[in-house]
């Protein structure tokens, strides 16, 4: 069975978050996009964790269910953001922290309070603890918690950003350093870009949403395999990630890496992007107006990379890039991916397909035929084949992947024999 898992996103009480995001609507969206693990997020944070002790209760051993029909699984995670001086640089790392228990995550939130955490601020809390602390202070507690780096090539808070990183786990979490086995890649780099990185090599390369609405919710994630010999629990999980058993942990879910915000070096306001080669000859100034270019992900792996582009390490874990099923309809449809027309187009096409993921990576195209317009169906054809436009994301600013020009669009739709819409 394949298993699909997001780790990482936030709850309405994080900053710039939805209302919308409540953990019965997060259990709807899930079981409608056929995802069956998700974090919890923002545990920390007083107000959602007495939602999450209300609402969530046993399932399999440290997972957790909002019913007993239901078959979407919760496991209690957090991200917290780590603002301290280290080396005489102050560093800005996000850490997401993976529970087994309500019990293990309070005793953690414990543990914030007594250091002085504000954990009712915000719900990624921001603390002045290294990230080597909160890591230890978690295994104390618990463990068996996933420790993981999260977006870890953000130039600005991240373990390896540009503006304010580390050159190495181990100069990150020191004497911490063999209990992280994982990293989240975030959505400016993808599995080729991190291989190319030999201190990463005995990580598991996650991928997660980040999501601060509930239609981002599984963007990106994790594809596990539970076979019939299996026993679902937070031990099985915690063990496909750290095993990395390619027969087990069989792709990660990844955006196109070029969408991220941070792929390209540039300034935003100066709307100037360029690579990593151009950015050394301009000296790391922008060319308008003079000031400093936010170096991206890209010339960052450049930076840290001991080995040349294409090496794939062995047993490395494959990924699958695609555009999100909604934002390929819209770009089909040539309308916005919030109205009407795409949002009928997307609820019916994954309640015909039986999920998000199955129209996306599963059914035939003969099949996705009778269930949607023939534009649509090519749209997932270039999306499964890679075959787009793309526009790399910098300084902040997301990038763009279409899937159709406008001239290939209005070919497609006006040439050949007539085209009846379903809708």
């Amino acid at each position: 069975m394949r298993f699909i898992s997001d780790f990482h996103f936030h709850s309405r009480f994080s900053r710039a978050c939805s209302k919308d995001l409540t953990i019965q609507n997060l259990e709807k969206t899930a079981s409608f996009k056929g995802v069956h693990l998700l974090g919890t997020g923002d545990f920390t944070h007083p107000e959602w964790f007495a939602e999450i002790k209300k609402m969530l209760t046993p399932a399999e051993s440290g997972l957790y269910a909002t019913s007993p029909k239901s078959k979407v699984r919760f496991v209690l995670t957090a991200e917290i953001s780590s603002i301290y001086k280290q080396g005489n640089i102050t560093r800005r790392v996000h850490t997401v922290f993976v529970m087994p228990s309500i019990e293990s995550a309070g005793k953690f939130r414990q543990a914030l309070e007594k250091k002085g955490a504000n954990l009712s601020s915000d719900g990624r809390p921001i603390v002045g603890i290294p990230a080597k602390e909160l890591a230890r202070m978690a295994l104390e507690i618990e463990p068996k918690t996933i420790v993981i780096p999260a977006h870890i090539w953000t130039p600005w808070f991240a373990m390896f950003g540009s503006m304010s990183g580390f050159d190495s786990v181990e100069e990150c979490f020191e004497d911490v350093s063999p209990a992280i086995f994982a990293i989240e890649m975030g959505m400016s780099s993808d599995p080729a870009m991190n291989w190319r990185v030999a201190n990463l090599d005995r990580m598991a390369l996650l991928a997660s949403s980040d999501a601060h609405s509930l239609h981002r919710i599984a963007r990106e994630g994790n594809v596990f395999d539970l076979d019939k010999t299996d026993k679902l629990s937070y031990d099985w999980v915690y063990n496909v990630i750290k095993e990395k058993n390619p027969k087990k942990f069989l792709y990660t879910i990844k955006y196109y890496p070029q969408e991220g915000r941070y792929h390209y070096d540039g300034h935003d306001k100066c709307n100037f992007s360029c690579k990593p080669d151009e950015t050394k000859k301009l000296k790391g100034i922008c060319p308008k107006c003079g000031k400093s270019l936010t170096v991206g992900v890209l010339a960052r792996v450049e930076e840290l990379a001991d080995r040349k582009e294409g090496y794939r390490p062995k047993n490395a874990i494959p990924t699958r890039h695609l555009v999100p099923l909604e934002e390929t309809i819209a770009n089909a449809l040539g309308k916005g991916v919030g109205t009407k027309t795409v949002q009928s187009a997307y609820d019916l096409l994954v309640e015909r397909a039986g999920g998000e993921y199955q129209a996306m990576l599963d059914l035939p195209y003969e099949e996705l035929a009778k269930i949607t317009e023939p534009i649509i169906v090519e749209g997932i054809k270039r999306n499964r084949e890679g075959n787009l436009h793309i526009i790399p994301g910098f300084d902040g600013r997301y990038g763009k992947v279409e899937i159709f020009t406008p001239e290939e669009r209005k070919k497609i739709l006006t040439g050949g024999k007539e085209q009846k819409s379903l809708f």
